[in-house]
Order: structure tokens, then sequence, then C-alpha cells
């Protein structure tokens, strides 16, 4: 019978020799959730104030309405109620959507705010990853060269 070689101790050694800092891999999601977490409120916070917003704006345009819906005494009186609710409907429009509009702007700014960090918190663990690598490196070279001129 044929023995099968019990590969374990080879994968062992195989992942042993490509060493992985999990204090970074683990510091990395911990930014990346803090960021995710970030994002989240501001949009929930935007998301809130837009429905508060719409919902006073379907009010206020039902409480408007309730006028054209009486009974008026003359004909010309439906029209002008129906003109007043109109003119009143697109000045209320355009208020509520520069209100639209500066919720957006925030979020728009808090988001590139948040990114801006995100990429500049980045850009220094590598430059620091870079170093360290690069310090490693020549160890490395070093010892390399310290025994080979040893033998």
């Amino acid at each position: 019978m044929a023995n099968q070689q019990d590969f374990t101790a080879i994968f062992k050694d195989m992942m042993g020799s490509f060493p992985v800092d999990t204090k970074n891999m683990e510091e990395t999601f911990r930014n990346q959730t803090a960021l995710a977490e970030k994002l989240s409120a501001a949009n929930l916070e935007a998301a809130q104030k837009s429905t508060e917003l719409s919902a006073k704006w379907a009010q206020d345009t039902l409480a408007k309405f309730g006028e054209v819906t009486r009974a008026k005494p003359e004909p010309a009186d439906y029209a002008k109620s129906m003109s007043d609710f109109a003119a009143a409907s697109a000045e209320a429009a355009s208020g509520h959507m520069a209100a639209f509009a500066e919720i957006a702007k925030k979020l728009q700014t808090e988001t590139l705010e948040l990114m801006l960090s995100a990429g500049k918190d980045m850009s220094d663990d590598m430059t620091a990853a870079a170093k360290k690598a690069g310090t490693d490196a020549q160890a490395a070279t070093r010892k390399a060269t310290a025994t080979a001129g040893a033998k």
C-alpha cells in the first residue's frame, strides 16, 4: 500500500515563510469600520433631515390646498384660489428645493472631509510601512552579506 504524504507540515512551513502582521490588519479593519460608521452617520442624518423636510412640505401643501376645496360664492373665486395656490406652491417649492440643496451640500462636504482624512491616514500608514520595509530589507541584506562574507 502506498503511504500518502502528510502535507500539513509543508503548508505550515510555507505559511510561516509569509509573515503576516495581524496587528496591522486589525488596525486597518478598525480604521475602515470607523470610517464606515462616520459615513453612515452622515448619510443617516441627511436622510432624516430630507424626510423631515419632505413631510413638512407635504403638510404645508395640504394645508394650503384646503382653501382651494372650500365652496366659493362666485365662480371667479375658484380660479383665484387655484391661482393663489399655484403661486404659493411655486414659492414653497423654491424654498424647499434650496433646503434640500443645503442638506446635500452639507453631506457632500462631510463626505469629502472624511475621505480626505482617510486618504491622509492611509498615506501616512503606507509611508511608515515603506520605511519599515526598507529598513527590514537593509537589515536582511546586511545579514546576508555578513553571512556570505564569513564563509
